[in-house]
């Protein structure tokens, strides 16, 4: 991979990371479109984690409150109060105890489907019905009916199930952003606020998986070039871009408009595996 193969790759899952057309899928069109047949996995957990540094900024007010509650839950010395009844009251803390019940299927399922990370990252087939599939989740979202903020809140039952559709996305061709926050709003959480939890609980998840791409790099004797610095910086801006469109979509309801690009690409994705 040179360094403009690197860029335009890095683009590509900038922009696909967060509307909901699936990244991972678009990467692998992308390496088959170059000729690239190495399974590439490093760069595309270091694109990934270009983008996490746009979740990073976008949600950083969000992040520091984050980061606040858990030391203050934790550190906190309250003999009248439990960490229970702390986590219950705190607002924020009781949201990073959702993310990290979400966290746990995600992880699980991830782990599990590592094993077969050759076939998922290598099959156009695969990649083709899988974008069709992320087409028809994103039309049935146009028939959800939005709910008020204060009914739609995110409980523990709802976010386990958002923490399992996370790891099911693994597959290339489910957009992850796409099928956590339409699986949030068929639940009954109010739209801004499932685009909120489902990028926030993205962050220990691509931390996890950046932590076993370093693995295993450093077990295959791997090294960091300059196609995968550039990239990395082009997934970072271009994502950083694509997330305050995407939240804007995702406030006016209208996910359904990328319904349409995923049946197109996904059918051409099919044809190119069996012609």
């Amino acid at each position: 991979m040179n360094v403009l193969q690197g860029i335009i790759l890095g683009l590509i899952q900038g922009l696909t990371e967060f509307l909901p057309v699936s990244s991972s899928g678009h990467l692998v069109l992308g390496q088959k479109w170059f000729g690239l047949t190495e399974p590439a996995l490093f760069f595309d957990i270091s694109v990934h984690m270009g983008t996490l540094g746009a979740v990073l900024v976008v949600f950083f007010p969000d992040i520091r409150q984050l980061v606040s509650a858990f030391f203050r839950v934790v550190f906190t010395r309250d003999t009248e109060t439990g960490w229970v009844e702390r986590i219950r009251r705190d607002e924020y803390a009781f949201l990073v105890w959702l993310i990290m019940i979400g966290s746990v299927p995600t992880a699980l399922i991830g782990l599990f489907l590592k094993r077969f990370e050759h076939l998922l990252f290598s099959s156009l087939l695969l990649v083709g019905c899988m974008l069709i599939v992320t087409g028809f989740l994103l039309w049935v979202s146009r028939f959800i009916r939005p709910v008020p903020e204060k009914e739609g809140r995110v409980t523990v039952k709802r976010a386990i199930l958002v923490g399992i559709v996370q790891g099911l996305a693994v597959i290339p061709g489910i957009s992850r952003s796409g099928a956590t926050i339409v699986a949030g709003t068929a639940m009954g959480i109010e739209r801004s606020l499932a685009a909120r939890f489902s990028f926030l609980l993205s962050i220990p998840a691509i931390l996890g998986a950046q932590l076993l791409g370093i693995r295993d790099l450093a077990a295959s004797g791997g090294t960091v070039d300059m196609a995968i610095i550039c990239g990395t910086i082009a997934a970072f801006l271009s994502g950083w871009c694509a997330l305050v469109v995407l939240l804007n979509i995702v406030k006016a309801g209208r996910f359904y408009l990328f319904a349409p690009y995923c049946w197109f690409v996904g059918a051409l994705a099919i044809l190119a595996a069996v012609i």
